[in-house]
């Protein structure tokens, strides 16, 4: 079983949000509804749920803000220097380029375009 079943990643403009991690993580996210508040705007992540790791989504609601010292969601990279050197370009900022974590690999820390500090793992050096 999974440790984490789900993430969110609470966004002011889901447009310039979802722009950002399609850019940076080179991927496509999907439009998805929540039954229980129609006002809800979501955007998921590719997910099949059998892999491991967990599946989430950039959700933009009226009583959730982003910003910094919350929960911190680690994405998973090849080499993480890669996706952050995409992004500046994004919209976003390098908090703390590629370092070491010993055994368990590499790590940089950035923030989007919301002002979410999120990390970005990569288990080589690259």
């Amino acid at each position: 079983m999974r440790k984490v079943g789900w993430f969110d990643i609470y966004v002011e403009d889901m447009e310039r949000a979802q722009a950002f991690y399609e850019t940076v993580l080179d991927t496509k996210l999907s439009p998805m509804g929540d039954p229980n508040d129609p006002s809800a705007q979501m955007r998921a992540f590719e997910d099949d749920f059998t892999s491991h790791g967990a599946g989430g989504a950039l959700v933009k609601l009226d009583y959730a803000q982003p910003g910094p010292g919350g929960s911190m969601v680690y994405f998973s990279c090849d080499d993480c220097a890669v996706e952050a050197e995409r992004v500046p370009a994004a919209g976003g900022t390098i908090v703390r380029p590629k370092f070491s974590i010993g055994e368990h690999g590499f790590v940089s820390i950035v923030t989007d375009t919301e002002g979410n500090m999120i990390g970005l793992h990569s288990v080589a050096a690259g």
